[in-house]
């Protein structure tokens, strides 16, 4: 089987969240559909029905914790917490992008002696991402 020719490594990606960019500040960035399905057998061979539920999606971001920056994104998300936020995801710059709004949640401050201070976050989305081509 012939490898896709749109594969790629996520590097060089872009991040905006509310017209910023904080790709430089961030070291994953992931957004995941929950779309449970449940089943009911009946007592027949081939009694089985299925129902797929509408997906809910979450943002899933990982990075740094820049609060040296007056913006960085670690304090925008702790300040904005339970605030509606856009989020404009590029995997590749100038590539495909995925456009959200998700609801902004607080992350840690502080971290282990010796180690960069990080954060993890899973942000709440309204709907699904809408998904754009390039230019």
């Amino acid at each position: 089987m012939t490898a896709p020719a749109g594969a790629y490594v996520l590097k060089d990606a872009l991040l905006t969240i509310e017209a910023t960019d904080y790709a430089a500040q961030c070291t994953s960035v992931v957004l995941t559909p929950d779309q449970p399905t449940q089943t009911i057998r009946t007592m027949v061979p081939d009694g089985v029905v299925n129902d797929t539920d509408t997906a809910t999606w979450t943002a899933s971001i990982n990075g740094i914790q820049d609060y040296v920056t007056a913006r960085g994104l670690a304090r925008l998300l702790t300040e904005m917490s339970g605030e509606k936020i856009d989020i404009v995801f590029e995997p590749k710059k100038g590539g495909v992008s995925a456009t959200v709004t998700a609801t902004a949640k607080a992350v840690p401050f502080g971290g282990e002696q010796g180690a960069f201070t990080t954060f993890s976050v899973e942000l709440p989305c309204d709907g699904q991402p809408v998904f754009g081509d390039p230019a």
